[in-house]
């Protein structure tokens, strides 16, 4: 923060992040870019939250070819998510320049999903701008919680589509700031380019707060290492199976065949042999 305690501000590196996701769903490029940002910003939202056992969801539908994105984090900012369609055509605004807008659709929302673990979890829902993603999670902010914000985004792909680097920062004006530290905000951030431009030149989270905010007095207040990060496990899979009911999965056990589980957010595949079923289901009834 500002020592002024007018600004605040969150940037992160998620290059290793979007490897993974990249490698885990098999993404094209213009989905790797779209997931990537996504990711990002779940991570810096995520690391906003003051429960230590809560969570955010970040859920995108745009209506594009895409389909649904999705991102999830923990208080540390550690996510993980997905993308409906990663293997769709490749899609640019003009040569080497990724559409990520169109592939995501503007036509649709964002949601976030707060869940602190309370009776019923926190959610805000905003009409998408054009599905670039940094200029509607702002809009987010603006609308659902009145926070004046600025987020950017961005996941720089080489030519064989490999992350050279991705990340990106969410800079928001807290109560009281005076109106010329807007105007002041906005210059500083146009003159300080683009995310990915920062990265190229070798700058991390620190150096990209303190050049976005140069001039300004910063109290760097936590850095925290992240990683893409999965919390599936056997036991959960084995719970989900149960909930199919007695019927269902005594189907599945009567074809006599192994059957396998991904998960949906990371390449973990779980196998269970129908003597397993049995025996998860026998437990369930008894």
């Amino acid at each position: 923060m500002t020592r002024d305690g007018f600004v605040k501000i969150t940037a992160v590196d998620t290059t290793e992040i979007t490897r993974r996701a990249r490698e885990i769903h098999h993404t094209t490029a213009v989905a790797t870019a779209a997931l990537g940002r996504v990711l990002t910003a779940a991570s810096m939202i995520g690391n906003m939250q003051k429960k230590d056992d809560g969570s955010i969801t970040l859920i995108i539908k745009g209506g594009g070819p895409l389909g649904t994105l999705l991102a999830t984090a923990d208080p540390e900012g550690n996510p993980r998510g997905y993308v409906e369609n990663p293997q769709i055509a490749l899609m640019e605004k003009y040569q080497g320049k990724l559409d990520v807008g169109a592939a995501v659709g503007g036509e649709g929302t964002l949601t976030l999903i707060r869940d602190l673990h309370m009776k019923e979890p926190y959610v805000g829902t905003v009409e998408l701008l054009g599905g670039e993603i940094a200029e509607d999670v702002a809009s987010y902010f603006v609308e659902s919680e009145q926070v004046p914000t600025v987020c950017a985004l961005g996941v720089l792909l080489a030519r064989d589509q490999s992350v050279e680097v991705a990340g990106g920062y969410l800079l928001q004006l807290m109560p009281g700031a005076p109106e010329e530290l807007i105007d002041r905000l906005e210059q500083a951030v146009h003159s300080s380019g683009t995310v990915t431009g920062l990265m190229q030149q070798g700058k991390g989270p620190k150096e990209i707060i303190e050049t976005v905010l140069a001039g300004m007095d910063v109290e760097f207040l936590e850095e925290q290492p992240i990683s893409y990060k999965c919390c599936c496990t056997r036991d959960r899979v084995e719970s989900t199976l149960i909930s199919l009911g007695e019927k269902e999965l005594g189907e599945i056990i009567a074809a006599g065949e192994n059957i396998s589980v991904g998960c949906q957010f990371c390449d973990v595949v779980y196998t269970f042999t129908p003597e397993e079923l049995q025996a998860l289901l026998d437990h369930a009834i008894s």
